[in-house]
């Protein structure tokens, strides 16, 4: 079973209306306005109750006051009913519903557009069509929203679900930065990068990294909002060994295509990034449809190993135990994997009570080292392409674990990777 995880809020959260409008009325009076039709007192209502801001959370009363002003036609309104649909808060879950608000009010609301545009990738309440989503992103785009550029470059870029088009990557991703989104920024280094112009990408790096406090190496669980920060900084350290021969027990970083996954789709997609690695040019979603379970759900490991032999590639579940000898070992293998140019696929686990559940897990690769300082380097498809970020051995040893990857795993705490088999 797979969870939606804080790396993969980072790039898949929905962006529906986040802030409570500016309005200090005491609540008397705004039920008092409501009751009259007021429709921007239902939807101040509609806020508080989703948020608790001066009220008890009561997301069937959010609904309730948000679903008046969406029956009226108000695009915004329908934009937040949809998501409420989307995500069950104060109603039966229903992707289906909720894509038909986010469609109905796609011309109108940048947000509702961007998400329909993701149920449209992930195939969530409508049929997959990555097209139909690119669509929806360059409205959104054209709209002003940012994130929505950002992911159309990201997707162009990877030739996810279209044909690779670099010339519409480049657009989307300088759409994104006029817009000042914070991960139009890594893609456009990204972009100048591969380009061979590093000092225009390093410009990008260092203007994201600036924009929120960094530290040394992210943290995975830290707020989401300073991630492309992070990846900025990150970004910046890294572009030294980008490039440079591996020196085998210093410092490796195999170069990995980077594929964005979209909602709640990191296991496939990471699985897809490792078969374009072994020159296997297959979709992250092409890569679901060969296992079991529907779009937007979790995937088990053994269905990804199934999926993995069924386009004839060799791989195999190596597992390690949770304890600091099964780290020293996973360690020293996951090295001499990296030495050789083989990434491996691993599976963090999050737990405390901010997750459904009391906990979340998040599956990514792994793809360098750098020894001197300690430090890993990850290919993560929930953040922005090129996807890599700077990790501690202290964190890797601490996240690195999972007994949900799948029914093999048998509820039993490990180390889990997907390797080449050789």
């Amino acid at each position: 079973m797979r969870y939606l995880t804080p790396l993969g809020v980072a790039v898949a959260v929905w962006a529906t209306l986040v802030a409570t409008r500016a309005d200090d009325a005491p609540l008397s009076d705004l039920i008092a306005r409501a009751a009259k039709g007021d429709a921007r007192s239902r939807m101040d209502l509609a806020y508080r109750y989703r948020d608790g801001n001066g009220v008890k959370r009561d997301y069937a009363e959010a609904v309730r006051w948000a679903h008046l002003v969406a029956d009226g036609g108000d695009a915004d309104a329908r934009d937040f009913v949809g998501w409420m649909y989307f995500q069950g808060l104060g109603v039966r879950r229903s992707p289906e519903i909720a894509a038909g608000y986010f469609r109905a009010a796609a011309g109108k609301s940048p947000t509702a557009a961007w998400n329909f545009a993701q149920c449209c990738f992930a195939g969530l309440g409508v049929d997959q069509d990555v097209p139909k989503a690119l669509d929806a992103w360059r409205k959104a785009a054209g709209m002003g929203h940012g994130r929505s550029a950002s992911t159309a470059a990201m997707v162009y870029l990877a030739g996810d679900g279209v044909p690779s088009d670099a010339a519409e990557a480049r657009k989307f991703a300088e759409r994104a930065v006029e817009l000042n989104d914070p991960s139009g920024y890594i893609l456009l280094g990204e972009i100048h990068f591969q380009a061979g112009e590093t000092e225009k990408a390093r410009e990008n790096w260092a203007r994201v990294s600036k924009t929120k406090p960094v530290g040394p190496t992210g943290q995975p669980t830290q707020p989401s909002d300073r991630m492309a920060a992070q990846q900025g900084a990150d970004l910046l350290k890294l572009i030294e060994y980008r490039g440079r021969k591996p020196e085998p027990g210093k410092f490796a970083l195999v170069s990995m295509q980077h594929v964005h996954q979209g909602w709640n789709n990191c296991g496939a997609t990471s699985c897809a990034m490792l078969a374009r690695s072994q020159g296997k040019k297959v979709s992250s979603w092409d890569y679901k449809r060969l296992c079991a379970s529907p779009p937007g759900t979790g995937t088990d490991w053994g269905d990804l190993l199934g999926a993995s032999q069924k386009l004839g590639l060799r791989w195999k579940l190596i597992t390690f135990t949770p304890d600091d000898d099964g780290f020293e070992k996973a360690e020293a293998f996951a090295r001499g994997e990296l030495d050789a140019g083989r990434p491996l696929v691993i599976d963090f686990k999050f737990t405390g009570p901010e997750y459904a559940g009391g906990e979340a897990g998040h599956t990514l690769t792994l793809v360098g080292y750098v020894a001197k300082d300690n430090l890993y380097v990850l290919c993560n498809p929930a953040i922005a392409t090129p996807g890599l970020q700077l990790m501690s051995a202290k964190d890797l040893k601490h996240y690195w674990r999972s007994d949900h990857y799948g029914a093999i795993s048998k509820n039993v705490l490990s180390r889990p990777a997907l390797v080449l088999d050789r």
